[in-house]
């Protein structure tokens, strides 16, 4: 809530705020002048996921002869697998990663072979844990037990998580991705002697917050090898989840996807926009923790994987804030009766048995423009 806030008063110092101000400008919370795509171009750029093309998360799950579609589809994943073709596996990836190849398919796409370099570098960490404790492993604990250890579907994992976010909290390694991340690793100080001197604390360059375990969580589905999950783990965080936040410019981070969201939404839903802003239930209040969490958490594991096989594939992640317009789309007639924030929370409360592609498809295809 606290970083929402954040993101809600940013503004642009260059811009004057009566300079093309249009209708819907005052309507959403993020008031920021940044480039996003509307449905056209988003037709344009994830053409893959149209209504004429085969998707696993639809075709394999519609009463659909397997022949049709499914097993030559698996039969193509299993070919890019063992040409290990990274650009091949990313391009496959658009239209969902069977769940029998999903695992070799992510690393391929991420260029996480888990070499014995990579073994013992992950070894090395662990040897760090065991031997120092740190201030945040304490909010690790915590929010390992409030979020994953009390989920339906990730509960088990709960030692796996410790296992990888402990050693996570340590690894210099990911202080690479602050060279193209407007954030700043935080500091601290050190004696040494009577000198005092500034090293980087916690030692990754990360603090943990609430719910940071659940981008963990569904990968332990996919590998039960500690130092493979941590190093699949480890990519998927420095190209994708960190941009969930952290405030920049780019398409793919949440200040973009929070406004790419109610952009969606105002321009296609614009009633449905008026109706919650008048009631106070700004949208964006609602979808912001689904976006923060890439929908971790909050969809049933199967769907989440589709949803994050798009994201490797299309490399960005443009379709989270698609999937949270198109879910407010699928609730529309119920969120319309609403009159509080409360009721309007309440109708969106579970999202467990929603079907993501057939959501974002009927969304980005079948919308009238």
């Amino acid at each position: 809530k606290d970083f929402l806030e954040v993101l809600i008063s940013l503004r642009n110092p260059n811009r004057d705020s009566c300079e093309d101000v249009s209708a819907w400008s005052h309507w959403g919370l993020v008031q920021v002048p940044l480039s996003v795509r509307d449905i056209p171009q988003l037709r344009k750029a994830y053409s893959e996921l149209s209504l004429n093309s085969g998707q696993l998360g639809i075709d394999d799950v519609a009463n659909i002869h397997p022949d049709l579609f499914e097993n030559s589809y698996v039969q193509i994943g299993t070919k890019v697998v063992m040409e290990q073709d990274s650009a091949a596996a990313q391009q496959y990836s658009r239209r969902g990663c069977p769940t029998g190849l999903r695992a070799d398919l992510w690393a391929l796409i991420l260029n996480s072979t888990n070499q014995p370099q990579d073994k013992t570098h992950y070894e090395q960490l662990k040897a760090g844990v065991i031997q120092h404790d740190l201030l945040v492993d304490n909010l690790i604990y915590k929010d390992v037990k409030l979020t994953a250890s009390n989920d339906d579907y990730y509960f088990v994992f709960e030692d796996f998580l410790y296992q990888v976010l402990l050693c996570f909290s340590r690894d210099t390694a990911v202080l690479e991705h602050f060279k193209y991340n407007s954030a700043t690793p935080p500091k601290s100080f050190i004696l040494v002697g009577e000198e005092e001197h500034v090293v980087v604390y916690p030692p990754n360059g990360v603090i943990p917050f609430h719910g940071f375990s659940m981008y963990v969580a569904p990968l332990c589905f996919l590998y039960n090898e500690p130092s493979t999950l941590y190093n699949i783990f480890r990519e998927m965080y420095i190209r994708y989840f960190f941009r969930l936040h952290s405030i920049s410019s780019s398409t793919s981070g949440i200040v973009s996807l929070c406004l790419q969201f109610e952009r969606l939404l105002q321009t296609h839903l614009p009633q449905l926009f008026y109706h919650l802003r008048q009631i106070g239930a700004q949208p964006l209040r609602i979808a912001f923790k689904w976006m923060v969490r890439a929908f971790s958490g909050y969809l049933s594991t199967d769907q989440l994987l589709l949803l994050w096989d798009r994201i490797l594939g299309y490399d960005s992640l443009e379709v989270v804030a698609v999937l949270a317009a198109a879910v407010f789309a699928f609730r529309a007639e119920n969120l319309m009766e609403v009159t509080s924030l409360a009721s309007a929370e309440a109708v969106l409360a579970d999202l467990s048995t929603l079907k993501v592609m057939p959501l974002i498809q009927i969304f980005l295809f079948a919308t009238a423009v």
